[in-house]
């Protein structure tokens, strides 16, 4: 049967190609050359890294639409809908636009083989090139230079962070992984480099490809200040209002995506006044998102799910203490380094939650299988699922502490879910 809805073309997709993860350039590449290959904007940025991935997309949506620009953001994994993965002008696609690009990309095909992914990247490129866009953000899936947005020649790219996390794909070391992420660069153009402390491996290979490296700490630099902060760059200085996104590495996030509109200053204007606006107003589900709930202890909501995420969590807990207790409901898949999650967190956390994730989940660990990954802790408990982890921190929390959710983009969303139906509202 020739898929129909939206959610029949999703169904569809998962089993086009025998594997969920296939990374290579050249099936994607062939499809778009087949559909035309319209540029999806006259300037594309994209954005790859180990975390800060979509909270700098975020940044860099708002504060060039606060400019007055046309934007197209592209970023996964969604959380709540499939749409959530393409926006234009700030809204979400809706389903017509989607199953349209899908029918296209699926006559175009033939013969080849695409991911799920793929089928998604290649839509997103397809409705930005319709929409009359001056921007599109294209957020890097997995590693960089075989991912498929990597088809479309940026002009400035992000990297953002660079740590272990799926090393079966991009491998078992630093540089390494970083060179995978480097592969978004591009001769003589803008490749924004957010670390302070980059791996040798992003500078080599930065290097090798001929891409103008802008790193943070060097060509740019960003500094704290009682109300607010500092962005530097040369004779050009910005002072900002703290982000609402809480996470102090918002800032390094925030930071690195003015680089990058600085770095196309010439092609897209510089407006000290719109980027302020954007800062302050950048928004992304699920980033250290705070709910309440009248008489209940406060949720947050966050994404954390490998070492370096943690340790930036367990940094917003060191800055943001509490007198009361911290529980923690947690999920995770198997390929992630739980004890490198847990450790750095185990001295802001009284009581874990842990939350399996069921067997539709590709490479989810149960409850049971994610408690002998982790290290020895006191006030353990195992449920099924997050919303029952969520239901028991809430029947054991006090009105003066807090919980939070995090682990796995699906421990996020079902968090989110429950946060909705069980009457909590964004604070």
């Amino acid at each position: 049967m020739t898929p129909k809805t939206l959610a029949e073309w999703l169904d569809y997709q998962q089993h086009v190609h025998p594997r969920a993860i296939e990374l290579g350039l050249q099936r994607a590449a062939e499809v778009w050359r087949r559909l035309g290959a319209p540029r999806p904007a006259p300037i594309v940025i994209t954005i790859g890294g180990t975390n800060g991935k979509g909270s700098t997309v975020a940044f860099l949506e708002a504060m060039l639409r606060a400019a007055g620009k046309r934007v197209g953001a592209y970023t996964s994994p969604h959380l709540l809908r499939y749409n959530e993965r393409v926006r234009v002008l700030g809204e979400e696609a809706d389903a017509a636009a989607l199953v349209d690009a899908f029918e296209r990309i699926e006559a175009a095909r033939r013969e080849i083989p695409l991911t799920y992914f793929e089928f998604g990247t290649l839509a997103a490129l397809w409705i930005f090139a319709q929409s009359g866009l001056d921007v599109a953000l294209l957020e890097v899936g997995l590693g960089g230079r075989l991912d498929a947005v990597n088809i479309i020649d940026a002009d400035a790219t992000v990297v953002t962070t660079v740590d272990l996390d799926h090393q079966d794909w991009l491998g078992n070391d630093i540089d390494s992984i970083a060179r995978e992420k480097a592969g978004i660069f591009r001769p003589h153009r803008p490749a924004i480099i957010g670390m302070r402390e980059p791996p040798a491996g992003l500078l080599s290979e930065g290097a090798r490809i001929g891409a103008r490296l802008v790193r943070a700490g060097r060509d740019y630099r960003a500094a704290s200040r009682a109300d607010g902060w500092r962005w530097q760059s040369g004779n050009d200085e910005l002072e900002l209002p703290y982000p609402l996104l809480a996470a102090p590495c918002q800032i390094d996030n925030a930071a690195a995506a003015i680089a990058a509109l600085h770095a196309l200053r010439d092609r897209l204007g510089w407006s000290p006044q719109a980027l302020a606006r954007g800062v302050r107003s950048a928004h992304v589900s699920a980033r250290l998102q705070r709910f309440a709930k009248p008489g209940a202890a406060e949720l947050f909501i966050d994404v954390a799910h490998n070492p370096q995420a943690a340790r930036a969590l367990a940094l917003w807990f060191a800055t943001n203490p509490t007198h009361t207790r911290t529980l923690a409901a947690f999920g995770a898949l198997s390929d992630k380094d739980v004890g490198g999650i847990v450790e750095p967190l185990g001295a802001h956390i009284d009581c874990w939650f842990l939350a399996g994730l069921n067997d539709d989940t590709p490479r989810g660990l149960t409850a049971a299988q994610l408690r002998e990954r982790m290290p020895d802790a006191a006030r353990v408990s195992e449920f099924a699922e997050a919303g029952a982890a969520l239901d028991a921190a809430r029947v054991q929390a006090r009105a003066e502490d807090r919980i939070i959710a995090f682990g796995s983009f699906f421990i996020a969303a079902s968090a989110l879910a429950w946060a909705r139906n069980n009457g909590y509202f964004t604070a």
